[in-house]
């Protein structure tokens, strides 16, 4: 312990700050004693660790060996605590080492541990370490994965195999960890071949160290499938007596040998496991007396399966375990441990993972308030004369004094059965009934009662009296076929309507007679299902398929309707015309897909003053609203145009007519061209549409887009127009965007295809048109296309 001392205060300094001076030395020599005593109670928990994990032993029990060790060699209790953890690294000397003298003894253990090498100092630690985790280890499989957990990051080991010998000499697997189901099955039982590295560190008592995959393959048989899954392998004996003796199985990936470390280290954990391994195969301490005698010589006579459970407390008073006082044999069928002894051992040394099932709470519910537990139903897998079944178990805790009787209840088949009738009944709503025709009675099934709605307190119906349920229009058929049945003995499957406090139910009865040696009906047998569900979803199909026929008709009469406006309002000429010095040929091609039409469409007409208009526009939508809209826009546009308002002009005009058009809330896009052939000038504007395709000189390019936006979308609205000189022989095509897009392909992309197609060679004679339509348009179109092609004719042409 060290302290400050405290500095006498000045003559005249204030009384308060020599107390908190005082207190402040205090609290510092205060601190320095509690680190002293963490790092003691450190090094004495691991030191006691360690002693359990070697000798199995309780943690009292521990405590008591190293207080003895420190007296006997007048030792203080922290030096035994160092001297034991710094002799953990104890095994049988390798080659060349050297050992005590024979008889020394490791401090603290007594002689059942063998001599001891000396170990580097993070051995050493790590040992320690692994002492503490083997307290906690209840199962040879908790071992393989305790020791996979402590070694994987000290020596890169990828899977631990733990043997134990048969008696026939070969090798049984009695715990894994790293290693796939697959391979464990496979190498679950060994035989006693020869070249085993496994058996014969058993056989010699020393380790067998494979550290070259090549000679190992031919020297020996190697474990694991493929062989090179492991490159490097120890294989070490336990140096322990007994069922404990087993070999464990330290398998790396990677090639390499085991260092003078490594090799001490995992001799040290030899040693550690051997203790472990003990307690594994060692009942607890239990008390012998006649009494406990009697109560296992009385559970031994039973022919269920039970157990008498005694709480194992904390120190704080929670329950953490119970010691198994007495058990049937049948028990241990039901825990997973066959033919062991199970008295005198704790119950999560057999079933670990049991705290996480209803089990587990169950017991301490009723070890809390004293009220038995039953649980569910539940399956277990049984093997009678070799042959594996499925039975149905309930499991039972009942208190008994301070202790708890665990009963578990085998379900009979009848049972099962009738669960399974009950189930089938539930899942498709339907249950039996039966008729006696001689005495009269009628008995049902819970479920009939149900579908019926029907208080069971009223019992079941006579047959004869079963019309009176239906309703009046489905009851004469229903009496027909009961006395058909009744008199002939004739079958009949019958579907019914009842009315019942939940309504109108649709019901369905199937029923057949039983005949005596004369061929008199005596008894009728039938069955009642529920088709109230069946018979609304036939009922619904039915009137959403009449809904969809007439809905097809009125889209139908739609369609006509719509596509007559459009054919009277967009006359095609079936050849080209000339316009102003141009020749210009137009397609319309409706769309294949769908029952409406849509809205595009074109205007080429020669002005008063001797100039050509040329208009495409595209109505969003479809139906006879937008072919009404695209009549409104096509004729207004011409109009305007035709009395003097410029390009730019009647579009904003347009843009205000579909603002402010009551019945319409439709937008739409155009182009708007005039051309004046004497000084061959093309001035167009447009309203968020594609612009036209120019051909020249076998070039192909898009004119550039003045400004201009959608109409029907803003009321601040900019339009632009834009100049084009055309030279003769250029080709001009307006279009809508139907020709280009064709989902999933971009736009970008089809307005690539449709200038490839335009400069292709010899694109431009006589019909043309149609083989472009040809090769840019699908099978089958979602959308309108219109086109205006124009040309420019040549002088010669002209």
């Amino acid at each position: 312990m060290t302290s400050e001392p405290v500095t006498p205060a000045e003559p005249g300094a204030a009384p308060d700050l020599v107390e908190l001076a005082k207190i402040v030395a205090r609290q510092r020599a205060e601190l320095d004693r509690l680190r002293d005593q963490a790092a003691t109670s450190a090094v004495v928990e691991r030191a006691k660790g360690a002693v359990m994990a070697l000798t199995g032993c309780s943690a009292d029990a521990a405590d008591e060996r190293l207080l003895q060790g420190a007296k006997a060699a007048r030792h203080t209790l922290l030096e035994e605590c160092w001297i034991t953890l710094g002799s953990l690294a104890h095994t049988a000397p390798g080659p060349g080492e050297a050992t005590e003298p024979a008889g020394t003894d490791t401090p603290g253990f007594g002689s059942d541990v063998l001599p001891v090498t000396t170990a580097p100092d993070d051995v050493a630690t790590a040992l320690a370490r692994l002492g503490q985790a083997l307290v906690r280890v209840m199962t040879p499989h908790d071992l393989a994965r305790c020791l996979l957990e402590h070694l994987a990051p000290d020596m890169a080991a990828d899977a631990i195999m733990i043997y134990a010998p048969r008696h026939d000499g070969g090798l049984e697997l009695i715990g894994h960890a790293g290693v796939d189901d697959q391979l464990a099955a496979q190498w679950s039982q060994v035989p006693p071949l020869s070249g085993l590295a496994a058996l014969d560190a058993l056989r010699t008592g020393e380790p067998g160290w494979l550290e070259g995959l090549a000679s190992d393959e031919r020297r020996d048989l190697l474990i694991g499938d493929p062989p090179e899954r492991w490159r490097s392998r120890a294989w070490l004996p336990v140096p322990a007596a007994g069922s404990a003796e087993v070999c464990i199985g330290v398998l790396r990936g990677r090639a390499g040998s085991f260092t003078p470390r490594d090799r001490a280290h995992l001799r040290g954990v030899t040693g550690l496991c051997a203790g472990r391994l003990r307690a594994f195969d060692a009942p607890s301490e239990r008390p012998d007396d006649a009494a406990a005698d009697a109560v296992q010589a009385l559970f031994d006579a039973l022919p269920i399966a039970a157990m008498l459970l005694t709480p194992l407390r904390t120190a704080s008073g929670e329950t953490e375990d119970f010691r198994v006082e007495a058990a049937t044999a049948r028990a241990g069928d039901l825990l997973g441990r066959p033919g062991e002894e199970l008295a005198g051992r704790r119950l999560l040394e057999f079933r670990p993972a049991l705290t996480e099932e209803p089990l587990w709470q169950g017991c301490l519910m009723t070890l809390t308030t004293g009220e038995p537990y039953e649980s569910e139903p539940f399956a277990h897998e049984e093997v009678v004369a070799g042959i594996a079944a499925l039975s149905t178990y309930s499991a039972r805790v009942a208190q008994l004094d301070d202790a708890l009787v665990v009963t578990w209840i085998r379900h009979g088949s009848s049972d099962r059965q009738e669960q399974r009738l009950a189930d089938l009944q539930r899942l498709g709503n339907l249950g039996w009934a039966n008729w006696n025709l001689a005495t009269q009675e009628a008995s049902w099934s819970t479920q009939v009662f149900a579908i019926f709605s029907r208080d069971p307190a009223q019992g079941p119906v006579r047959l004869t009296e079963l019309p009176e349920l239906a309703l009046p229009e489905d009851a004469p058929a229903l009496t027909r076929a009961v006395r058909a049945l009744v008199q002939e003995g004739r079958a009949f499957d019958l579907p019914f309507r009842v009315r019942t406090s939940g309504g109108i139910r649709h019901l369905r009865l199937v029923a057949e007679a039983v005949a005596d040696t004369h061929g008199t009906p005596v008894e009728v047998h039938g069955v009642v299902q529920d088709m109230t569900a069946r018979r609304r979803a036939e009922l619904a199909l039915v009137e959403s398929e009449q809904a969809i026929l007439t809905q097809h008709d009125v889209l139908q009469a739609e369609r006509t309707l719509a596509s007559r406006l459009q054919h009277a309002l967009l006359p095609l000429a079936n050849r080209p015309v000339h316009l102003a010095g141009l020749r210009v040929e137009v397609a319309y091609l409706p769309a294949q897909s769908g029952v409406h039409v849509g809205g595009d469409w074109f205007s080429a007409v020669e002005l008063p003053e001797g100039d050509a208009l040329l208009v495409v526009g595209d109505v969003a939508g479809h139906g006879v609203d937008a072919v009404a809209t695209m009549a409104q826009l096509r004729f207004t546009a011409k109009g305007m145009v035709i009395t003097g308002s410029s390009l730019t002009g009647a579009l904003a005009r347009l843009n205000t007519l579909l603002l402010h058009s009551r019945d319409s809330h439709a937008t739409a896009t155009m182009v708007l061209a005039r051309y004046d052939p004497r000084q061959r000038r093309l001035v167009w504007a447009q309203a968020g549409h594609l612009p036209p395709l120019l051909l020249r000189d076998g070039k192909v390019r898009y004119l550039s887009r003045p400004t201009g936006m959608l109409l029907g979308a803003t009321t601040t609205t900019v339009f632009e127009e834009a100049e084009c000189r055309l030279e003769p022989g250029d080709r001009l095509i307006l279009f809508t965007d139907g020709l280009v897009e064709h989902p999933p392909q971009s736009i970008d992309r089809g307005l690539e295809r449709l200038a490839e197609a335009v400069a292709t060679p010899h694109a431009d004679g006589p019909g043309s048109l149609g083989r472009l339509l040809a090769q840019m348009l699908p099978d089958e179109r979602r959308d309108d296309v219109c086109v205006v092609d124009v040309r420019v004719p040549r002088v010669r042409e002209a």
